[in-house]
């Protein structure tokens, strides 16, 4: 991946305060390039997980939806269509730029009646296979690497020709064997895979971020 002289400056900078993470740098700069691929095509990201991978999984689309560590303010063009729809001069002050993403653990309605009508291990899966389009990545977290679900949303997502970015404990699993990109984190114990994947992500949002708007 080729950074700006913004993002070479974060990159080492998370590098220097996650020293343990070092050896991963060239997987966390393709997951990067991955997502930025995406963006780039006009894809969108989807994000599922389980229990704390679930909130992890929220966390992420929180980042690439509004401003994380910019602002993103909208441009003139955006705030002109938005006063030609109606709008008042100050309601784009209201917005800011995002980056389509969508947890696959927040609906509600559609999961619970997913896992009491059809199956309960397909429940990310049947969202892939609605939403998931050949541009898109699918961001699927699972310490174990073996989690039911989340395998078979990345098979959903290989079927609908998604590319597939996994977060996982540093064993070998499934989801290390079918993603397009699986990111081991140097620890097999949950709470420790955990406390590496919010780096992680957060040096992804960033990045990705610093990519498509200013400092």
């Amino acid at each position: 991946m080729k950074m700006n002289p913004a993002q070479s400056a974060l990159f080492e900078t998370f590098l220097s305060d996650n020293p343990s993470l070092v050896l991963l740098k060239d997987e966390i700069l393709s997951a990067a390039e991955m997502l930025i691929s995406c963006y780039e095509q006009g894809g969108k990201v989807l994000t599922c997980g389980n229990g704390g991978s679930a909130a992890d999984a929220e966390h992420i689309v929180g980042e690439l939806m509004k401003g994380f560590l910019l602002k993103r303010p909208l441009d003139e063009q955006e705030r002109a269509a938005l006063q030609n729809a109606g709008a008042a001069e100050t309601f784009a002050d209201g917005l800011q730029k995002g980056l389509p993403a969508i947890s696959l653990v927040s609906q509600v309605s559609l999961m619970t009646a997913y896992l009491n009508d059809v199956d309960p291990d397909m429940v990310f899966a049947q969202q892939v296979f609605a939403y998931g389009q050949g541009n898109d990545v699918l961001i699927g977290l699972s310490t174990s690497g073996n989690s039911r679900d989340v395998v078979n949303a990345v098979l959903a997502a290989r079927a609908r020709g998604a590319k597939t970015l996994c977060i996982t404990g540093e064993k070998e699993s499934k989801l290390s064997a079918l993603s397009d990109l699986c990111i081991r984190v140097p620890s097999a114990t949950t709470y420790r895979v955990q406390e590496y994947t919010l780096p992680i992500y957060h040096i992804l949002c960033a990045l990705v971020e610093l990519q498509f708007f200013t400092v």
